[in-house]
């Protein structure tokens, strides 16, 4: 993969070699974030897990402190007083079945997290192909299939995130903006990283964080030092 000229110049603050502290991988991250738009920081965790087996996988939700600088978008199926409260909780879409053959066939997704009562799985279900791959499945793991909208919205907009393996058993998720302060971003890693290290499973033998690593959006990776981490 060929890169610019940006992520050459950012690249060369990064020693390949060297597994740093969070403080200074975070520095390095803002630093080397020098696009023209606020990039976002991510943080990739390779896991011990075998997502294959339903006991080792990892998924669930956590509030990170300082939010992720990003404005969500939240579709909410629900019905009565349950969309009533939905809309009251600033939810930007609230519907049920007639919401189905405008994303199934119309390819609506105008939307970043859905959020579903537990009656109205059945209809959301019709659409696992479309949202499954996307991501956006309610699970009440991650706490968007509820009875209490109100919070679910609550949380989401006050900066929650899911996390989950991929299929290669990485977890990737974002924890901020390049132009969060540097104690914005680091308290956010730290929640993720409280709420990922408490998930372990159980059965799991052997090392469980394997490796860690921030990122913006166009700049170079930045290895952490897992050690000091889990300690």
């Amino acid at each position: 993969m060929k890169h610019g000229k940006r992520y050459l110049e950012a690249a060369k603050n990064v020693d390949r070699s060297v597994l740093y502290d969070t403080a200074d991988a975070i520095a390095l991250v803002k630093k080397s974030a020098v696009a023209k738009f606020d990039e976002t920081v991510e943080a990739h965790i390779r896991t011990g897990c075998d997502g294959r087996h339903a006991d080792q996988q990892i998924r669930g939700a956590v509030v990170l402190p300082h939010g992720t600088g990003k404005v969500v978008r939240i579709l909410v199926f629900a019905k009565g007083v349950k969309a009533d409260e939905a809309q009251a909780a600033g939810a930007d879409y609230v519907g049920a079945e007639e919401l189905i053959p405008k994303i199934q066939n119309e390819g609506w997704l105008d939307f970043d997290v859905v959020v579903a009562t537990p009656d109205m799985m059945g209809v959301v279900g019709r659409l696992g192909r479309v949202l499954g791959p996307k991501g956006l499945m309610p699970n009440p793991k991650a706490g968007t299939v509820t009875m209490d909208v109100t919070k679910a919205i609550n949380d989401i907009k006050a900066g929650k995130i899911e996390y989950r393996l991929d299929k290669t058993n990485i977890i990737h998720v974002p924890v901020g903006k390049a132009s969060f302060t540097e104690e914005q971003l680091a308290n956010n890693f730290q929640t993720l990283m409280d709420a990922i290290i408490k998930a372990r499973p159980s059965v799991l033998k052997g090392t469980f964080i394997k490796s860690v690593t921030l990122t913006s959006t166009m700049g170079p990776g930045v290895k952490l030092n897992v050690t000091k981490l889990m300690s």
